[in-house]
């Protein structure tokens, strides 16, 4: 259905008159990130261009998307914020809550029946403050979003970091944390620092078992978790016009696993086609009024090297299917070459579970094509060798692909259909097995394989590949299965090849849906009460954080060096934690037990200095916080990448870390640091890591003087008796260097509106 139609209207009126100005200012061609972004400035042109990766900017966004977990803290914080209505549209998804454990109907009753208190909150925030809210069942937001409110050369932000998959249609969507979505839902500007480019070039066309989710499984494989960090990708060329719409949007979801700020495609016939065959045709035809506008100009993509800070040329027709992990998604295996690194890594070769759909591949393509293989499974004599798995993204995708018999065919393979939600995605998966710490090997066509995301356990070896290859693997039941060239054994013990999977980019006949599960907000919520239950264990009223002391900060102790990778899984716990999303105290219980103690390896084990002992992460920090004695967390590189929770920042700000000090950050969680008052700083010398010692208690000197690209001095006083200087970077710009002396964001918004 068409949302926000006169919003539309009213970005592409503006479109030209301000791409050419910032076509005059920047004097030069420019690509479609840099037109979608100066068209969405919160102020006049600047006298000169921004700075890639220098320039900190403030933009006007189109709108705003939250998933259930995260929206029950951005909005508790917009409720601090004294707005009556949400300044630009916006909406709730309630799709993180369904925990997957029996199939589709009993899974949503059950959690329909756990997260009532939830959910009613939820609906009623949403009802009281013009918010748009979709039920528990209608949907994984992302899928929901690309089928509903995405739209070419739109600015949106969401309180998820899979955000980005809105640029498959176009569109710059970027993940952010419940503060900055508060920010922009209250009226503010958007900060963000001015991207670098990244240009990638595809040529040829996709064909045989290769799909969309192999290109950025490669790109990933090129790129590293990191090598997006403060960068747009861009993808051009007749290759990228050629990918379904869909199917761009599961390369920009999974962009997000290599740090990307977000990733983006230009226009095209795909795009419009899928407006139309998602009831937008009238958006579809505003967007050919102004399509010009909506790609980059044309000597851009001739010349890509002189306007991109980077640039990387796939040809599609030489590309092969992928498989990366497993623990990370950038550990890239051409399809050629993984059974080989099965057998050489000693991974588990035997296939326990496989599981298709996801925010990322859920798409009537996506399930089409895994049907095909499903259907010949049937008619060859083939069934899942290992459990098997399938997750629609959206009620209307789950609704057509029934009524076009394809969960008929799933289910004759073996298959169990999930509920339309994120599922064992994001760990809520209630696993049949015995043993819940053995030494496996699952296969997803997720976007995340970190340790423990799926199921809590760090031995599960998770592998991320296409729905096509995922389905092909559970039939084989073992992960050294090519099949593009292996045999399977059928039930006669006759030898079977599997084709080459087929599938529709659209049902030809339609999407269907009998409810889609949509909840329009109140005309007026000003008499519509928020439901929040005062002796609630999974809801808490917030109270505005404490204001800088106004002097330099001594005697913290070192609550934990976090060593390798720490992403926000590691400092906020998915899994079972989700039902306390909404209560910031309950939940702190989790802050970094994922975390590895780089002086004992251990997790969740850090020395307490006031006893000696070695105890919880969040009890230390908790009798610390007891004697009013704050705390620093250290961290190794990309300190936060994954998930845009800001729970990995609130926690600690909750409990008394007064400072997060790492090797380096990933984007998002270091701007929801600033944003909750933190002192979020970077190792101006990396070695100087292995400085900091366990019984150490840290001075930070120079917070009165704070300002902008001035280091500050951090003195290590070792439990020896040793004292050390060490130097300290920051990004804050002005405007950051305000939240953190008003003790955050949101008070200083407080203030505005009292004043």
């Amino acid at each position: 259905m068409a949302f926000d139609v006169e919003m539309i209207k009213k970005v592409y009126a503006a479109l030209p008159s301000k791409i050419a100005a910032a076509r005059k200012l920047t004097g030069k061609p420019l690509t479609l990130t840099e037109k979608i972004l100066y068209a969405h400035l919160s102020e006049a042109l600047p006298a000169k261009p921004y700075e890639r990766a220098r320039s900190y900017v403030d933009f006007n966004p189109d709108r705003v998307a939250m998933q259930d977990a995260t929206a029950q803290m951005a909005l508790l914080q917009f409720m601090q914020a004294g707005r009556p209505k949400v300044a630009v549209p916006s909406t709730v998804h309630c799709d993180h809550l369904i925990t997957a454990k029996s199939g589709a109907k009993a899974d949503l009753q059950q959690a329909i029946k756990v997260n009532e208190e939830v959910y009613n909150f939820l609906s009623s925030v949403s009802n009281k403050y013009g918010i748009g809210f979709w039920k528990p069942g209608a949907g994984i937001i992302h899928q929901v979003i690309l089928e509903n409110y995405a739209f070419p050369g739109g600015l949106m932000i969401g309180t998820d970091s899979h955000t980005v998959n809105a640029g498959g249609l176009g569109m710059i969507a970027i993940g952010v944390g419940g503060a900055d979505a508060c920010d922009v839902m209250a009226g503010l500007p958007w900060e963000l620092k001015m991207p670098k480019l990244i240009g990638v070039k595809l040529t040829g066309k996709l064909s045989g078992w290769t799909s969309s989710k192999d290109v950025i499984l490669k790109v990933a494989g090129i790129l590293t978790v990191k090598g997006g960090t403060d960068a747009i990708v861009e993808y051009f060329g007749e290759g990228a016009d050629s990918l379904s719409c869909t199917g761009k949007g599961t390369i920009c979801n999974m962009g997000a696993e290599i740090g990307a700020t977000t990733s983006v495609f230009c226009y095209d016939q795909k795009m419009s086609s899928y407006l139309k065959g998602t009831e937008r045709k009238e958006i579809a035809e505003l967007a050919d009024g102004v399509k010009e506008h909506l790609r980059g100009d044309q000597e851009v993509y001739e010349n890509p090297a002189s306007y991109f800070d980077q640039v990387i040329e796939i040809n599609l027709s030489e590309l092969e299917p992928y498989v990366n992990g497993p623990f990370t998604p950038d550990l890239a295996w051409p399809i050629s070459k993984f059974s080989a690194a099965v057998k050489e890594k000693g991974w588990p070769e035997k296939l326990d579970v496989g599981l298709i759909g996801s925010c990322t591949n859920s798409s009537y393509e996506d399930i089409s094509r895994s049907a095909s293989l499903a259907k010949q499974a049937v008619d060859k004599g083939l069934k899942a060798k290992s459990e098997f798995t399938i997750t629609p993204g959206s009620e209307m995708v789950r609704f057509t692909v029934e009524r076009d018999g394809f969960l008929t065919v799933f289910d004759k393979m073996g298959g169990v259909v999930l509920a339309n939600a994120c599922g064992p995605c994001i760990g809520q998966w209630a696993r049949h097995t015995a043993d819940l710490n053995r030494k496996n090997s699952i296969i997803t066509s997720f976007n995340r394989n970190f340790a423990k995301r799926n199921d809590g356990n760090a031995n599960t070896h998770a592998f991320v590949a296409s729905p096509e290859i995922v389905t092909a693997m559970v039939l084989s039941g073992h992960l050294s299965f090519n099949p593009l060239t292996d045999y399977l054994t059928n039930e006669k013990g006759e030898k079977v090849k599997l084709e080459e999977p087929k599938g529709l980019e659209l049902p030809p006949n339609g999407f269907a849906v009998d409810d889609p599960g949509y909840q329009a907000p109140a005309v007026n919520g000003a008499g519509v009460e928020v439901l929040v239950s005062p002796g609630s264990e999974r809801l808490q009223l917030l109270d505005p954080f404490p204001a800088w002391e106004g002097t330099d900060l001594k005697g913290l102790k070192l609550l934990i060096k976090a060593k390798g990778k720490c992403t926000t899984d590691h400092i906020s716990m998915a899994g079972p934690w989700l039902k306390y999303r909404g209560h910031l105290d309950n939940i702190s219980n989790n802050m970094l037990i994922g975390a590895v103690n780089a002086f004992t390896d251990k997790t969740d084990s850090v020395k307490n200095q006031l006893t000696d002992e070695y105890q919880s992460v969040p009890a230390v920090q908790r009798m610390y916080k007891s004697k009013d004695i704050g705390s620093v967390v250290v961290g190794d590189e990309n300190y936060g990448e994954g998930s845009s929770r800001e729970h990995a920042a609130m926690e600690p700000r909750h409990l008394g870390v007064r400072v997060v000090l790492v090797k380096s950050f990933a984007r998002i969680h270091e701007t929801n640091l600033k944003k909750q008052g933190m002192l979020a700083l970077t190792f101006a010398n990396k070695e100087d890591y292995n400085k900091i010692k366990e019984d150490d208690t840290i001075d930070v000197i120079g917070l009165k003087s704070f300002s902008p690209g001035v280091a500050l001095t951090l003195v290590l006083n070792h439990g020896d008796g040793g004292i050390e200087e060490i130097k300290a970077n920051h990004s804050y710009n002005a405007q950051q260097i305000e939240w953190f002396k008003a003790g955050g964001a949101l008070n200083i918004i407080r203030a505005g509106v009292v004043k």
